[in-house]
């Protein structure tokens, strides 16, 4: 028998992408058949599981991680959130396939082209999913990972007594379907998306009105950027303009930030606009670079 969401002892356990992020500045995209000098060229931890919990977790959520990584993935990559009291047991080490990596091209206007070697998250079927410790927590967030695993995780933390939200994130464009993405809804009470990924959740549901969304999840949190967040739920909606940042480091992550704002808001039992208002504060920090 499962204990009550309230008496567990951990806050939010988080599944999807930790990565490598490798970032290439340049000051215009080349055209077709055509080269550009890279101007600056970073490595940085990130994923959108790993910006997610290293926010929640900085703000007082006790958070976890589920995700795999593979060959060439820096052990020392995981000290500072692990130091941060951030659960790691369910990050898998996949020996055989490369580690999942981004590789983000930025111009001189802060646009982005984003390409991604999924590595150890191209494929879960048949991966194991977390033992007995994960009745620890209250909550689970999905966000990019196989639909395959992500739907086998969410059948379990249900089981265990697990409440669930729904977040895939850009993958929701090339990685769901309108099948799958309905049998992630239905066992879900939070769904989260920017605007074209709320658009991507309505076609398939065959609809254009978030009232539909609402018809299967009883809370939907669309992030506008530079105008800020709404909320959506059957009693009403809540929206909140968006915090200018001082300065623009880097838009990549942003919305992760957003939603671990968003989380530490929630956890400490705000009301939802204040949630909203979290994330949006989180959000900005995480643009300015101050994480």
């Amino acid at each position: 028998m499962t204990g009550a969401v309230a008496d567990r002892p951990r806050d939010l356990l988080v599944s999807g992408h930790v990565n490598i992020d490798r970032f290439l500045s340049v000051s215009t995209f080349p055209e077709a058949d055509r080269t550009v000098p890279v101007l600056e060229h970073r490595a940085e931890l990130g994923g959108t599981a790993t910006n997610l919990v290293r926010v929640a977790s900085r703000l007082g959520v006790a958070t976890g991680l589920v995700a795999r990584v593979g060959d060439g993935f820096p052990g020392e990559y995981l000290a500072d959130p692990e130091a941060s009291g951030v659960d790691i047991r369910g990050v898998e080490q996949v020996r055989g396939v490369p580690t999942p990596t981004c590789y983000i091209l930025e111009d001189e206007r802060g646009v982005q082209r984003t390409l991604i070697d999924q590595g150890a998250m191209s494929h879960a079927r048949g991966a194991p999913l977390p033992g007995s410790w994960i009745e620890e927590y209250s909550w689970l967030h999905l966000t990019t990972a196989d639909p395959e695993y992500q739907l086998r995780l969410q059948s379990l933390a249900r089981k265990r007594g697990l409440r669930v939200a729904a977040d895939p994130a850009q993958e929701i464009h090339y990685r769901w379907d309108a099948r799958s993405f309905r049998e992630l809804l239905r066992s879900s009470e939070l769904f989260f998306g920017n605007r074209a990924e709320v658009a991507r959740a309505l076609e398939f549901l065959g609809s254009r009105s978030t009232k539909r969304l609402l018809e299967l999840v009883p809370l939907v949190v669309r992030t506008e950027g530079r105008v800020g967040a709404t909320a959506f739920s059957r009693a009403g909606t809540a929206h909140v303009d968006a915090v200018r940042p001082a300065r623009v480091r880097t838009l990549v992550g942003a919305g992760d930030a957003f939603r671990g704002g968003f989380y530490a808001g929630w956890f400490a039992g705000q009301p939802l606009s204040r949630c909203l208002a979290a994330g949006v504060r989180s959000s900005a920090r995480w643009i300015e670079g101050r994480r």
